[in-house]
């Protein structure tokens, strides 16, 4: 049985009219450069969509890897992108993982699967406004991106320096480079030498066969169990956030909050990206949208380690 504090859940539906004066108040403060590519048309991709379902079985699929066509800006030039059927309906929200994908975005394979859209990783940021960021599990920098997008300096790591490069290589695209210290290493041995106003984890969730759980467990995170994660996280900041998986259970989530002594404050949000249920949000500790001013840590532009 859920406490009270958890029973009023909150649905934040990136599509609808709130979110949208949101993202529109949030361009006209920091407007973006016009993208120097364009891509096949919507009508193309609808008849790349329908040959697939058509044409091509799933038995087929697994043996060959789909080429898609991405046009330049001057006409005759093409590139090509080879995407793996495991990752093909994903290239196809591209723009809702990364809107400035067409620009020169780079993600590995098991990039385009966990990154958070991007939609869902502005309002994270905008959670936290004002204070530094540990991004603990960063991959190709989509969540690191929006923080340092929001004048927020950021640690961004990342155990893999495959993705730690791919995540420099994004935040380059969007010009956030030099808010951002990329790590490569492993958090766990990181975390005490770490300090921060919030820590954010976003840990892999185990793939896209996640969503066959009825029940998602702590103990299915990875690379360790959610209660290992959550009491790391704690030796730098009370203040954490969680982006969780849709079909978290909510009962153990709830218990994270009395680690700590006195419990931590908890807020639970469902995260939707075109009426689709994307994932949960869960805000340990205080979390004010309306901080005026840079907190210490940041007047140096640095954030500040043990």
């Amino acid at each position: 049985m859920l406490s009270e504090q958890m029973k009023s859940i909150r649905s934040f539906d990136l599509k609808k009219s709130a979110e949208s004066s949101l993202t529109e108040s949030y361009a006209a403060r920091r407007p973006l450069p016009a993208a120097n590519w364009r891509t096949t048309t919507e009508e193309d991709e609808e008849k790349q969509q329908q040959a697939v379902q058509a044409g091509l079985g799933a038995h087929h699929l697994k043996k060959k890897r789909k080429r898609v066509n991405l046009k330049r800006g001057r006409v005759g030039e093409r590139q090509e992108v080879t995407v793996s059927p495991l990752v093909e309906k994903y290239w196809f929200q591209r723009y809702k993982l990364f809107s400035r994908y067409d620009v020169g975005i780079r993600m590995d394979e098991e990039g385009w699967y966990s990154v958070t859209p991007e939609e869902i990783a502005i309002r994270h940021a905008e959670k936290c406004r004002g204070r530094t960021v540990i991004d603990c599990f960063a991959g190709v920098g989509g969540n690191a991106i929006q923080f340092a997008r929001m004048c927020y300096y950021v640690v961004a790591i990342d155990i893999d320096p495959q993705k730690v490069a791919l995540a420099l290589h994004n935040a380059k695209i969007y010009g956030v480079e030099d808010c951002i210290d990329f790590i490569s290493g492993d958090f766990f041995q990181l975390a005490p030498s770490l300090k921060a106003d919030i820590v954010y984890i976003s840990p892999p969730w185990g793939g896209p066969s996640y969503k066959n759980i009825q029940n998602f467990t702590l103990d299915l995170l990875k690379p360790k169990d959610g209660y290992s994660l959550f009491q790391v996280a704690q030796v730098i900041t009370p203040n954490i956030i969680m982006f969780l998986p849709r079909n978290i259970d909510l009962n153990q989530v709830e218990e994270l909050s009395w680690l700590s002594s006195p419990p931590l404050e908890i807020e639970i949000e469902k995260n939707y990206v075109d009426g689709n249920f994307k994932g949960i949000t869960v805000y340990f500790g205080r979390f004010e949208s309306d901080v005026s001013g840079l907190p210490s840590s940041l007047e140096d532009g640095s954030v500040s380690k043990g």
